[in-house]
């Protein structure tokens, strides 16, 4: 592992295969007490977790970290509907029975931090409290996904639509699934993302590629060589569709989650984003919205001068405010966890 990286204690991690919906969900677990679920977002998989699992099990949690469906050695569906949200949802309940457990707290970042929400507005008699990390809660509600994003960028297309279409973003990324993910990754991370005033890497030129806006200097510090190796061996072996088939289902998730429109999340919260994340500076109004859409919020911090890959940017940070914030929960909710 390169001298940047964080080193992380892997010999007390367990891997196990899990029945749920999809089939399996393959998780990575340590430690025992309370469930602490934590959920990944894009494109990464439960190594992104790897700082975190042995900071929560020495705090007196039984930390688990999954393969999202579509990702690992989680079950990959061949139907794009197959990703929709009530589908990961139900995983993610699935998980936690079939650990013999009766409820958890749940923590997401990216996409993971939308599973994680919609985890505890569905299913609040599962998840009890709830961690979003990068992206900020946002009720469902306004136009169709797919119309929002198609007016975005102008003459330039937006990324979310640009992954939309199967097959277009895989004939990007597949050829060269290392690079891309080294170059995504840097794109996006608070020491190497392009400089203020530059093309903006979250969007694509028309015929054109997202790789062309990203940056080709060294890796960001959070990323030892050994790193990159893990997540590009899983993309190289599954390839990029069930991963992008999250991004295909936005309007299904729309139309699924009418009965939630505007619906807050009262469960006790907490939210942690990067100060330099596209994620925080766009959705700075849904942030401000949290006294409304998150009552339960407990605390929510911007960490300055860091990027959107926050636990693995800033573990020690995160790791402190993850087992404060799990510390200083109300009574009886870590009792109803443990189950």
């Amino acid at each position: 592992m390169s001298s940047k990286a964080v080193s992380f204690q892997a010999a007390d991690f367990t891997h196990r295969l899990v029945s749920t919906p999809a089939g399996r969900v393959h998780l990575v677990e340590q430690g025992t007490g309370p469930l602490v679920l934590l959920v990944h977002g894009f494109p990464e998989s439960w190594y992104s977790w790897r700082h975190q699992l042995p900071a929560l099990a020495a705090a007196g949690y039984r930390a688990v970290a999954v393969d999202v469906r579509g990702y690992g050695r989680s079950s990959r569906p061949d139907g794009v509907d197959a990703y929709r949200m009530l589908e990961l949802v139900a995983d993610q309940a699935a998980v936690v029975e079939a650990l013999g457990e009766r409820s958890a707290v749940v923590v997401g970042h990216d996409w993971g931090a939308t599973i994680a929400a919609n985890c505890a507005l569905v299913r609040p008699d599962v998840f009890r409290a709830v961690a979003l990390l990068s992206v900020p809660y946002t009720p469902r509600g306004g136009p169709r996904p797919s119309e929002v994003f198609a007016q975005m960028g102008g003459d330039e297309e937006f990324y979310v639509s640009y992954f939309q279409e199967p097959g277009r973003a895989e004939a990007e990324i597949e050829p060269d699934v290392r690079g891309w993910l080294a170059g995504f990754y840097a794109a996006l991370s608070g020491d190497t993302m392009p400089a203020p005033g530059t093309p903006d890497p979250h969007f694509v030129t028309r015929g054109g590629t997202l790789r062309d806006r990203f940056p080709s200097g060294p890796l960001p510090a959070w990323l030892g060589e050994s790193d990159l190796d893990v997540y590009a061996e899983e993309f190289e072996r599954t390839g990029l569709t069930g991963a992008l088939n999250r991004y295909r289902n936005m309007d299904r998730d729309w139309e699924d989650l009418a009965a939630y429109d505007g619906a807050p999340i009262p469960q006790p919260s907490l939210f942690v984003g990067g100060a330099r994340d596209a994620s925080t500076t766009w959705l700075s109004d849904a942030i401000d919205a949290y006294p409304v859409t998150l009552p339960g919020l407990m605390s929510s911090h911007l960490l300055d001068d860091c990027g959107h890959w926050i636990q693995q940017e800033r573990p020690a940070e995160i790791n402190q405010l993850l087992t404060g914030w799990l510390a200083s929960l109300p009574a009886g909710i870590l009792d109803r966890v443990a189950g």
